[in-house]
């Protein structure tokens, strides 16, 4: 009786989850449910001690998120590290106040506040909130006067920023202007984003100019699009003034026959 005891208290859990797993076993037969094996490795797994798959899953998922994190601060740094080594080479911007500006001429030009003594070149460019305004055409020691994007003898090399269709922007006397294409099917369409493109030389490029708003592109001989300045020239108020040297006139190598038959192509502005 003292032995039969003692193999009890030694084998008693042992028996039991193997009468467990059997009737577990002869169960998942009748039902065709989990197989016996993974039943097994339930029953018996708090006698197998170890991670559980569970575990091993969110330790997994742990690194790779804590792997992410370290790519992701690597990246953040590259970043810092360019835009510090930008704003050092990029020369600061000086702003000005608008002080003037006539109805006669509301979309041709505007005065700023800053001239020579405040270190303003002529050619220098203007931007204003939401981009492209025009460049310095005229300087005083205090004030200077600047021809818009929208003044009709304004042109500007300009490309469509998603498609790198290119072309050029001319002035119409509003706050819409238009684009002819060098190509006779460009791929723009409706709210592409158009900058200044390499082919201005007398602007920097990848400056904002405005938006897509309607497109004729059997407009003969080239095809058009109008375009709305993102910088609103009607109610400018302050405006900043950009250092730069141009390399000569604009003038495209593939110019639009328009271009070339429009007497105010290579029409310069008095500087009055």
């Amino acid at each position: 009786m003292f032995a039969l005891r003692r193999w009890w208290n030694q084998y008693a859990l042992k028996a039991g989850i193997a009468a467990l797993a059997l009737v577990a076993a002869l169960g998942l037969r009748e039902a065709g449910g989990i197989p016996i094996y993974e039943m097994y490795r339930w029953l018996t797994r708090p006698l197998h001690p170890g991670p559980s798959r569970e575990d091993i899953l969110k330790s997994s998922y742990t690194q790779e998120l804590q792997q992410r994190i370290v790519e992701l601060e690597s990246q953040n740094r590259s970043l810092r590290q360019s835009l510090d080594d930008e704003n050092t080479q990029t020369p600061e911007g000086i702003p000005a106040a608008v002080i003037g500006r006539s109805a006669g001429n509301w979309w041709q030009q505007i005065i700023i506040s800053r001239g020579s003594s405040d270190g303003v070149d002529e050619n220098d460019i203007v931007v204003g909130p939401g981009g492209l305004v025009g460049r310095v055409i005229s300087i005083s020691p205090t004030s200077s006067r600047v021809l818009l994007v929208s003044d009709v003898t304004s042109r500007i090399g300009a490309r469509i920023s998603r498609s790198r269709a290119t072309g050029y922007v001319r002035g119409s006397m509003s706050q819409q202007v238009v684009m002819e294409f060098f190509d006779k099917i460009p791929d723009v369409k409706v709210g592409d984003v158009v900058v200044t493109s390499a082919y201005s030389q007398r602007f920097p490029q990848d400056i904002p100019i405005g938006r897509v708003v309607d497109l004729d592109l059997s407009k003969s001989p080239a095809p058009e699009v109008t375009i709305e300045l993102t910088a609103p020239l009607d109610i400018l108020e302050w405006v900043e003034v950009d250092p730069f040297e141009p390399s000569g006139v604009d003038m495209p190598t593939e110019t639009p026959p328009t271009l070339l038959q429009d007497p105010a192509y290579d029409a310069q502005p008095s500087g009055g």
